[in-house]
């Protein structure tokens, strides 16, 4: 190091190095055995850092304190980022996404010189987690997705051919990562904006033909149902994926999608347009579906008794960004009830507990009756407080004791993510990665 600065400062004084900065700020260094204390201006000394390697520079920080909080500036590994990995700015726009307090409010940003350590260490896959309403998208190797893309506006027209549609669709994601496709694994997750009169297996033909058409060197494609039930730590069990247009219960063993899955066509985007017509009656205008769905997300829960839930005060307050404080009141057990009372939202429909307790008696005559005793959430609507409580109840009062005794019903902690961290599970394991393969499904 101090041969590197005496360099250095050669250059400076014979000009070689222009000074971009007439700052006062200096940093004190050694240039000799003996100890001979020099000052550098402070972007000199940050050119020099730049001449170093990533681990040489992380070195100089155990110098004193002062050249630790020079070298733990964010600027610095971003110019690292840009220069001394192959896929140069590329990665500095993902990894820029991928710190956003977006991500994940409640966590801190971590600074750029860990996340490029942790680059080093494993270049990891793109998870794509498409559902009909929103997309996911992370790498492997971190806490919670970095984007998020509204599939239904992504995905096209439905009057293009479908393979055109999942072409745009995945070149798009891609292009938002700013990630060349030919340098990237993938696991991606069925449905991708799966409409009425498309089979998944044409969708899964249309995906993979696209991975291929981008030279994509290794894929996956696992259904979201099991992914969401990885999510749990658990390979059998009742998946309830309340999406965003229907909710999907799905019987589950060993990992193997079994006889007896249901879908009723009611999501979270039903229960979000009905708390919006419930304000508009008590004329508080919500200007978007988005403000009408964080609202939900916040204040709304589901009750365990619903009819006594009127006679209580339930009125509270939620600010939404710049729109300012919204007040709900009965529209908070109200809009969860939709679940349980599709005909609310205008929906003619089986209500939630009803289109579980239907595919729990098409497992009643499986040898083993434990696994489908297990209920597992999933979806953002999922989180809602009490929807556990209130199906488990529901499902004792329905179903004969022998189906019911032993029933439990289990709430994803990762809500709309559970598919997303499902795939982030089987994309960190050591026997998963090599056995990648181009074709085929988990």
């Amino acid at each position: 190091m101090s041969k590197l600065v005496k360099r250095v400062r050669d250059w400076v004084s014979n000009g070689w190095i222009p000074i971009g900065s007439t700052s006062d700020q200096t940093v004190v260094c050694s240039s000799s055995a003996a100890g001979e204390v020099h000052r550098l201006p402070l972007d000199v000394f940050m050119l020099i850092l730049h001449l170093l390697q990533p681990k040489d520079a992380a070195r100089v920080s155990a110098v004193c304190k002062s050249w630790k909080l020079i070298v733990f500036q964010d600027a610095l590994w971003m110019y690292y980022l840009k220069n001394n990995h192959p896929h140069g700015l590329s990665d500095l726009f993902a990894e820029t996404k991928l710190r956003s307090r977006r991500a994940n409010p409640h966590r801190q940003m971590l600074p750029f010189m860990h996340i490029f350590g942790q680059r080093q260490q494993s270049p990891g896959a793109i998870i794509i987690d498409a559902g009909v309403g929103y997309c996911k998208i992370g790498w492997s190797k971190y806490d919670s997705p970095s984007l998020r893309l509204a599939t239904f506006v992504e995905f096209g027209d439905d009057e293009f051919p479908l393979d055109d549609r999942v072409h745009h669709f995945i070149e798009t994601i891609f292009n938002s990562m700013h990630v060349n496709p030919s340098k990237q694994p993938v696991i991606l997750t069925t449905p991708i904006g799966l409409h009425s009169g498309v089979e998944a297996s044409e969708m899964e033909l249309a995906v993979f033909g696209s991975l291929v058409s981008l030279r994509v060197p290794t894929a996956c494609l696992v259904k979201q149902p099991t992914l969401a039930l990885f999510a749990s730590r658990r390979t059998s069990g009742i998946l309830v994926n309340i999406g965003f247009r229907e909710t999907q219960v799905v019987p589950i063993v060993n990992t193997y999608t079994r006889y007896g899955a249901i879908t009723t066509k009611v999501g979270g985007l039903h229960l979000t347009r009905y708390l919006r017509r419930q304000l508009r009656v008590r004329n508080v205008e919500v200007p978007s579906l988005y403000t009408a769905r964080t609202l939900k997300e916040n204040l709304c829960y589901v009750a365990l008794d619903y009819w006594a839930e009127f006679h209580k005060d339930t009125e509270a307050s939620y600010k939404v960004g710049s729109e300012g404080l919204y007040t709900l009141k009965q529209e908070r057990f109200r809009t969860g009830e939709v679940l349980f009372k599709p005909q609310l939202a205008g929906r003619n429909v089986k209500g939630l507990h009803q289109a579980v307790a239907r595919c729990i008696d098409h497992c009643k005559y499986s040898t083993d009756r434990s696994w489908y005793k297990t209920i597992i959430l999933a979806g953002g609507t999922a989180k809602l407080p009490g929807l556990a409580e209130r199906l488990e109840m529901e499902l004792r009062d329905l179903l004969p004791p022998s189906l019911s005794r032993g029933i439990r019903v289990i709430p994803s902690p990762y809500g709309a993510d559970a598919a997303w961290h499902g795939a982030k599970m089987i994309g960190n394991l050591s026997s998963f990665r090599k056995s990648w393969c181009l074709s085929g499904e988990v």
